[in-house]
């Protein structure tokens, strides 16, 4: 493990503090946490972004046109 330097206005440190109490955690669990979230989600739209231009137009409709004329499940229906 590694240690940073972080200055944080009050108010936010206020509110991971009380945020780290509320979940019976330290605040460096919820930083760390929240960090790990963030960059996940940031991680994940890159590789979305990448994976979609090797997408294939063609591939694509002939995958929908492998799916059923079926109903869905009424837990699945909009």
């Amino acid at each position: 493990m590694t240690a940073i330097s972080l200055r944080l206005p009050r108010s936010l440190h206020d509110a991971a503090r009380r945020l780290a109490d509320q979940e019976g955690t330290s605040i460096n669990q919820l930083v760390t946490l929240a960090l790990a979230e963030k960059i996940s989600t940031l991680e994940t739209s890159v590789y979305l972004a990448n994976r979609a231009k090797r997408g294939k137009k063609d591939k694509f409709h002939r995958v929908l046109g492998k799916i059923s004329s079926a109903r869905p499940h009424k837990a699945d229906r909009l």
